[in-house]
């Protein structure tokens, strides 16, 4: 059955819509991240500073995660864990059946103690986050968006897998400001999967001033 004048002329209002959506985000990331890391720049070297003083390692972490349409991306972060921090979680996992079952259902520990004590604060005040101002300049995230996810989750995003990637990763999202690490894997997914059907300008200013009212409040963030 072919289409009517009217699903066509509404299916083109919700394109440019959408396009109009996408256009203004991208130029409010651009000037975002750009003024940020203009004003920032002391804070970054604080931070360094901490991080160097408290354990060995490198300063900012890189880490391959899922980017838009399922492209890998690198996103960078200061470093809250002590070195080899994935291979001593696996020994944690082998060793410990609490841990084990409270990382396959959250892929997070609530008390990790790989976490450095600097790092720790750094989580806190969600400060390890500020490196991905580089990823928002550079297009593979955005301010707000999906938090972008491992490879060797996509198992566990069934079935919002095909959703989310088709959203720019996001410095903070939905997951931020609803419980964060108080929620599981899957209701995060869930959470992405609500922000990729209600997305648009309101919705991101509203996410974005829940986001410092979390941060403030030290809310979730562990």
């Amino acid at each position: 059955m072919k289409e009517s004048s009217l699903d066509l002329i509404l299916d083109d209002h919700s394109k440019l819509k959408n396009g109009l959506y996408l256009v203004l985000k991208r130029s409010a990331d651009i000037l975002i991240s750009g003024i940020s890391l203009l004003l920032l720049w002391p804070i970054f070297l604080i931070v360094a500073l901490m991080i160097k003083l408290d354990s060995k390692g490198v300063i900012i972490f890189k880490q391959k995660r899922i980017g838009k349409n399922g492209k890998s991306i690198y996103i960078y972060k200061f470093r809250t864990m002590i070195p080899n921090a994935d291979a001593v979680l696996e020994k944690m996992m082998k060793e410990n059946s609490d841990i084990y079952r409270e990382y396959t259902i959250n892929k997070k520990l609530k008390h990790d103690p790989r976490v450095t004590k600097i790092g720790n604060f750094l989580r806190k005040t969600s400060l390890d986050e500020l490196p991905q101002l580089l990823n928002i300049l550079i297009g593979d995230m955005s301010i707000v968006g999906p938090r972008p996810y491992l490879h060797r989750e996509i198992e566990d995003m069934q079935p919002y897998y095909e959703e989310i990637i088709k959203m720019t990763p996001g410095l903070t999202g939905l997951w931020q400001v609803s419980g964060r690490n108080d929620i599981t894997f899957k209701e995060r997914c869930k959470l992405d999967s609500k922000y990729y059907h209600s997305r648009g300008i309101k919705q991101d200013v509203i996410i974005v001033i829940k986001t410092f009212a979390v941060v403030f409040l030290k809310k979730g963030a562990r």
